[in-house]
């Protein structure tokens, strides 16, 4: 007999309360005086009342600031409650957050920032030299909000007054207390983020994500760890990436629970973070539970309040043996993505079988696997491509922002095309098998080989470069990055002349560990790279090897 996924149920029954603004309301009303927001490393706390003033104070003085419902609102900064207030602020402006990786500079911020064309932004100080290196991306935004201390935001002020660039400091939002500037109703339908994922064989696609949908995704990871108001939810991951936000913040706001934002994962801290804030339900994303397990047993790895982790991918070859070092009543896992909300979700509790992702929440998503070529179903129990289609409207992504072509084609068939493929037993479970798409998962950052191509290839010395995934140490299906180099003809670039301008060009995690060059890229007829014959080739003696990364010592 086929099983599903039959344990959520909405918080909130009325789906016009899905949206961030009216969460926030609600939850004032009904936990005002409860802590919704811990920040770990500062000792900040917000109740849930204090929350909501300081939304409606930075959303207001955005607006007062020249931005309008409707626009969009980049942030570009480290983990802090200042993050937290931008996002909401935005919502109960009715303008749509975009959040983008601190680590992007050159052309993967110019990418990303004309296509959505800002009219403000919230940005670290340290920040403000990447944008004024890039005059065509700055058009848009009238206003920049800069985060830091006195020292950074003075010096960052500097530069965007020496290019002619408008800019306050962040706090002058909450000065803004007047009820006479006016704030939207803010709907379910309207557009409330725009999150930027791997473009794979093309540019990264800003996904748009309505209110209800973000709810969604919010509101199914409740359900999933079982969480409520008496829970304290940790994250350690940034903020401009889903786990931390919308599978984090945003399902501690409906549950009503606390959240407690960490600086960053650490895994020599991880078991301190958790043990301190009291934390119930945390979340791994990549190979983050494998570096926690690689750390030294002591007899206090128990003695902790966690009882749910939420883990995706889970290291099922010491599942059990990791809840019984740390003392954890569940793991859970799902599959999803951000243009889908999460269709495979594992119900709380329950034996799985090894690397079964979970099974189908039927009430609200249609889901097939399907031949990639065809889009032909496959018979159960063989590999296929995942198609998702959501059964509620608004709960699924309007499209990529501004890249029509990229959302038809997605979307062909009334279906959307996830890349990737899996396989369902008897049972119904499912489980992941291979990405078909041509992207790279690296340390938890999902890698555009394109946008890393397109980078290189401006180097001089460089006639065509090829990016492919090759196996990683780690068992939670993460990827090494490999270079395969074609120079131009009498050109000359060793190895560590090649790092040293990927460094320069790519955020820290998509420089390649290994380069390899060669006379030329095997290629198709048509004149297609066959990456295939590259990852087939894998590391080999005439490879160069950098070796693993780590993230620069400056946390900005």
């Amino acid at each position: 007999m086929t099983r599903y996924y039959d344990q959520y149920r909405p918080t909130f029954d009325d789906k016009a309360q899905w949206s961030a603004p009216t969460v926030l309301a609600e939850r004032a009303r009904t936990h005002g005086d409860k802590t919704y927001l811990e920040v770990g490393w500062t000792g900040e706390r917000f109740t849930y009342a204090q929350s909501y003033d300081i939304a409606q104070r930075v959303g207001r003085g955005l607006l007062a600031g020249g931005a309008a419902p409707g626009d969009r609102l980049l942030i570009m900064a480290p983990n802090s409650a200042a993050y937290i207030w931008s996002w909401l602020g935005s919502a109960v402006a009715g303008m749509a957050e975009v959040p983008i990786n601190t680590a992007y500079r050159g052309s993967f911020l110019e990418h990303q920032t004309t296509t959505v064309s800002p009219s403000a932004a919230v940005i670290h100080a340290d920040y403000a030299d990447r944008f004024v290196e890039l005059p065509e991306v700055v058009g848009s935004i009238g206003c920049f909000y800069l985060l830091g201390d006195d020292g950074e935001i003075a010096k960052g002020g500097r530069v965007l007054d020496e290019a002619g660039l408008r800019w306050q400091r962040w706090d002058t939002l909450l000065s803004n207390d007047s009820a006479d500037q006016a704030l939207p109703e803010v709907s379910y339908r309207d557009l409330g983020s725009v999150f930027f994922t791997s473009g794979t064989t093309g540019l990264s696609k800003g996904v748009m994500m309505p209110h209800a949908h973000m709810h969604l995704f919010a509101d199914e990871c409740v359900s999933l760890t079982r969480l409520t108001d008496t829970d304290a939810y940790m994250s350690c991951g940034p903020l401009f990436h889903g786990n931390s936000h919308f599978l984090a913040a945003y399902p501690a706001l409906i549950a009503g629970a606390r959240y407690v934002l960490q600086e960053r994962f650490s895994a020599s801290h991880w078991l301190d973070q958790v043990q301190e804030s009291g934390a119930t339900v945390t979340n791994f994303v990549g190979v983050m539970m494998d570096f926690v397990w690689q750390q030294p047993p002591t007899e206090a790895d128990a003695d902790n309040q966690l009882r749910c982790v939420f883990a995706a991918p889970t290291m099922s070859s010491v599942l059990e043996e990791f809840k019984a070092r740390f003392g954890i009543e569940a793991f859970v896992e799902v599959f999803g993505l951000t243009e889908t909300c999460m269709p495979i979700l594992t119900p709380y509790g329950e034996d799985r079988p090894a690397g079964a992702a979970g099974l189908l929440n039927r009430d609200w998503f249609d889901i097939r696997l399907v031949d990639p070529d065809t889009d032909e179903e496959v018979p159960v129990g063989e590999v296929g491509e995942l198609v998702v289609r959501s059964r509620v409207p608004w709960t699924t992504c309007m499209g990529y922002y501004g890249m029509a072509e990229q959302t038809w084609d997605a979307f062909r068939n009334l279906w959307f095309h996830t890349g990737d493929g899996l396989r369902r037993d008897a049972e119904g479970w499912y489980y992941c098998v291979d990405r078909l798409k041509d992207a790279i998962r690296r340390r938890g950052e999902n890698i555009s080989s394109f946008e890393v191509e397109q980078a290189l290839t401006a180097h001089e010395a460089i006639a065509e470069v090829a990016v492919v995934a090759v196996p990683a140490d780690q068992e939670a299906g993460e990827d090494e990055v490999l270079a395969a180099v074609v120079l131009e003809p009498d050109a000359a670039l060793s190895a560590d002349e090649f790092w040293a301008y990927a460094d320069r060009r790519l955020p820290y995690f998509a420089v390649p560990r290994y380069v390899r060059f060669t006379p030329e890229l095997p290629k198709t007829p048509s004149e297609k790279v066959r990456k295939v014959e590259l990852r087939d080739q894998g590391v080999d003696d005439q490879t160069f090897d950098r070796g693993p990364i780590s993230r620069p010592k400056d946390r900005r």
